[in-house]
């Protein structure tokens, strides 16, 4: 998946993208059809730069249904002749989730869409998971036929479906068709979830990891082979060591990571760091100049997972090297420093959005720490970060970093927040939105109501609207 287009965060697109607060207000109060317009353009064309950690889907759905849009885009989108070239999760994804929360608010377009999709579209998986949560038994018994058709009856089809089976993020349509009386349907999903069990239950016979026994010498080898496959073993190298590790390996270990190949020089430099051996500091640092860069990451990793005073105090060293091993010492500091660190916390915080902008990813950590250590003068820094990243999962850190160093944040950014995509971002909306904005009562009352809302957010909510509560 390419990097995805973001408009600048002062325009309706922009915001709504990033999945702002903001971005619902200004659709509303926009003309319908460039509101609409941009909601398609975000739906159609996925803004998150990582899905795993950002939501969108409610957050676009819930303003679907506050423009009363309806979904024929969405329709031509998922039926668009591409869906049978690009099978990517990350082209329709987006727009099934969306279909999926609607269908939970009532929307029978957005049903018939996704049952349609399970049984004719590329990413029918999905659709199918959104449905399973969704669908009445009835619904998800109709697919049975369809989605089986797509596994012929060969060796290979059977152990595609046992494998689809066995894999399955929703296990409630495939047990629904497991009662099918009918041979072609119940049988074969009976067929494919007993071929399923003994393909794990073979996996978990024939591990292909270490042995019982094993030396050090031998761990520091398999870690080597998996780097020669392309599998990274470093850590759970350094678990095994630290099961077979005695004494009197302390030499070997130190000599791998002063000198091994790639992966034992990893492995050791973990493992060491795990242990806090007293040498393990100047290992990494001077793991950091190899020529290596999987050496180096690792080292650098390896001190991330320090947590010692003895890591602290050299991270105050190391924070002003302009390389890899500075910017994780400004990271120690954020998550381990105290007060008197402050300083080179919130220097490397400007110094990153300086020199690489909202979205790097080491900025999480600083953010985090200038909230952690209240640093009050750090708000106009965390404030462009809200405003400008483009990852939702960023601006909720900053949003938290502000509640503790921005006086103005209850009447500012957190009424904004009780918009958001996110719902960890909602939930500290919540907690401290201030009360007399007529727009915050009302949408805490709305919060409240919806079922679609996280019992987190709605937890929150009643803390400010409930019996107990100060009158909103």
């Amino acid at each position: 998946m390419f990097d995805p287009f973001i408009a600048p965060s002062g325009t309706l697109l922009g915001l709504l993208q990033r999945g702002r607060g903001d971005g619902t207000l200004h659709a509303l109060a926009a003309p319908r059809t460039e509101a609409l317009a941009a909601l398609n353009h975000c739906v159609l064309s996925d803004p998150r730069h990582d899905w795993q950690v950002e939501n969108r889907s409610l957050y676009y759905a819930r303003l679907y249904l506050d423009l009363d849009g309806g979904t024929e885009e969405i329709e031509r989108h998922l039926w668009d002749p591409e869906d049978a070239l690009d099978t990517d999760d990350s082209r329709t994804g987006l727009a099934l989730a969306v279909l999926g929360h609607l269908a939970s608010y009532g929307r029978d377009d957005a049903l018939r869409l996704l049952r349609r999709y399970a049984a004719t579209g590329a990413n029918w998986a999905w659709a199918l998971d959104e449905l399973a949560l969704r669908d009445d038994d009835a619904g998800l018994r109709s697919l049975a036929e369809p989605v089986l058709a797509r596994f012929p009856a060969t060796a290979q089809g059977a152990a595609d479906l046992a494998a689809v089976v066995r894999d399955a993020f929703e296990p409630r349509p495939w047990r629904l068709w497991a009662d099918d009386p009918r041979v072609s349907v119940g049988a074969r999903v009976r067929a494919a979830t007993e071929q399923g069990s003994f393909d794990r239950w073979q996996r978990q016979m024939r591990p292909g990891g270490p042995r019982p026994g094993w030396s050090v010498r031998a761990v520091f080898d398999w870690a080597q082979e998996g780097l020669e496959r392309g599998s990274v073993l470093h850590v759970p190298a350094a678990r095994c060591l630290s099961a077979v590790a005695g004494a009197g390996d302390r030499p070997l270990i130190i000599e791998a990571a002063r000198s091994g190949s790639d992966g034992a020089r990893s492995a050791a430099l973990h493992y060491l760091a795990g242990v806090r051996d007293p040498a393990v500091l100047d290992l990494i640092e001077q793991a950091v100049a190899c020529p290596s860069r999987t050496v180096a990451d690792a080292a650098v990793a390896a001190f991330e997972r320090m947590c010692g005073e003895d890591a602290v105090r050299r991270a105050r060293r190391w924070v002003r090297r302009p390389d890899a091993l500075g910017a994780s010492a400004a990271g120690v500091l954020a998550c381990r420093g105290g007060a008197q660190d402050a300083p080179l916390v919130l220097a490397a915080l400007r110094e990153a959005v300086r020199g690489e902008g909202t979205d790097t990813a080491r900025l999480g950590t600083l953010v985090d720490g200038t909230g952690r250590l209240g640093i009050a003068c750090a708000a106009p820094v965390l404030r462009h970060v809200y405003r400008e990243t483009s990852s939702s999962h960023l601006r909720g850190r900053a949003a938290r970093a502000l509640a503790v160093t921005d006086p103005s944040f209850a009447t500012g950014f957190a009424v904004e927040c009780l918009w958001d995509c996110e719902e960890t971002t909602r939930e500290l909306a919540a907690l401290h939105a201030e009360t007399g904005d007529v727009r915050v009562a009302e949408r805490l009352r709305r919060l409240a109501a919806d079922p679609a809302e996280e019992a987190e957010v709605q937890t929150a909510v009643r803390s400010r609207i409930g019996p107990d509560a100060p009158a909103v």
